[in-house]
């Protein structure tokens, strides 16, 4: 039987090509993923960056982040994580801007007006969208990572995978997969991951650094996370969230929160999970996850985010009473619809 990940190269194959011209015609080039970056967004990123510059030497790339924050330092074990540089600091104009994980440029915080006023763009998202942006859309939302399709680009114009490159594009979809534990780890995720790893990505290198390197303060907050936990809806929903006060009382810090609503979502009989955090006194940022078929991206977007139908976030303007207050009935009404 052919290999699973073959069926996407019958499907696009003209935007591969296209791509590789666009790459071949640019002398500098641009690559920047969605405001408050994740493991797929920063290892697609550097595994583009590094591909094009092995495979077309003399290039001008540079990563950029939307936002002036460093990376989060779990990630800064991937292969040349220094290079990022936020948007901020580009003053050029670029030949070319790569648009990655992300579907619209509202979302490129300080790199939007770069966006604009490229040369050309390409897009490469795995998120639904209802445009197609960009000279060249490369779009799968059915995809469990971006990773995926940078890697199916390199197979497809047959680039050799560094073990560098490889270990950023397996980063990208362990991540976005939850280490293979979500409902969008499919048996393409799986090959694919298969053939990095056979390039020479490190899975327990990645593992470690991602799942098993958190600090002591971090570990207290989440203590305190999992002490908060309360369910709804007759235990279909499970909720609990984290204030200033609780980072800075355990000295934890904000970027490291992200793996919190895996530890909600783990509750027994939940089929929704909610985390949110205050990140000022006017702002909460929430995450959102769904056991099921249940699409929480829908409720995602009525509270000023989006995401994927299992995987979604927000940032709301309010306290996080009146976020939980506004979020859990909408929630309950989603399982209601079921």
């Amino acid at each position: 039987m052919a290999p699973h990940y073959t069926e996407s190269f019958s499907v696009q194959p003209k935007k591969f090509e296209a791509i590789t011209e666009l790459i071949s015609d640019a002398q500098t080039i641009v690559i920047c993923a969605h405001t408050r970056p994740d493991g797929d967004a920063l290892g697609s990123g550097l595994g583009l960056a590094m591909l094009i510059e092995r495979v077309w030497p003399g290039k001008e790339v540079v990563n950029l982040l939307a936002d002036d924050e460093p990376i989060p330092s779990i990630y800064k074990f991937l292969p040349q994580s220094d290079r990022f540089v936020p948007a901020c600091q580009y003053t050029g104009t670029p030949d070319l801007f790569f648009m990655i994980d992300l579907p619209h440029p509202s979302r490129l915080n300080h790199a939007q007006k770069l966006y604009e006023r490229a040369a050309k763009r390409v897009t490469i998202d795995h998120h639904p969208s209802e445009e197609a942006l960009g000279d060249v859309c490369l779009s799968r939302p059915e995809v469990a990572a971006t990773g995926v399709l940078i890697t199916e680009f390199a197979l497809n114009r047959k680039l050799a995978l560094t073990p560098d490159i490889a270990t950023c594009l397996l980063t990208a979809i362990v991540t976005d997969t939850g280490s293979f534990q979500y409902q969008n780890a499919d048996s393409e995720a799986f090959e694919i991951a298969s053939l990095l790893v056979d390039a020479g990505a490190n899975p327990a290198l990645i593992s470690l650094n991602v799942y098993q390197s958190f600090r002591l303060e971090y570990l207290h907050l989440a203590s305190v996370v999992m002490g908060r936990i309360q369910t709804y809806a007759n235990g279909r929903i499970a909720y609990s969230y984290a204030t200033q006060e609780d980072f800075a009382t355990n000295g934890a810090l904000p970027e490291e929160s992200e793996g919190l609503i895996d530890i909600v979502r783990s509750v027994a009989g939940s089929q929704l999970a909610l985390f949110v955090k205050q990140a000022d006194a006017h702002t909460v940022r929430g995450n959102l996850r769904s056991k099921s078929e249940l699409d929480v991206s829908q409720v995602a977007s009525k509270l000023g985010g989006g995401g994927h139908r299992a995987a979604a976030g927000f940032t709301y303007t309010g306290t996080i009473e009146e976020v939980l207050a506004e979020a859990l009935p909408m929630l309950q009404a989603l399982l209601e619809d079921e």
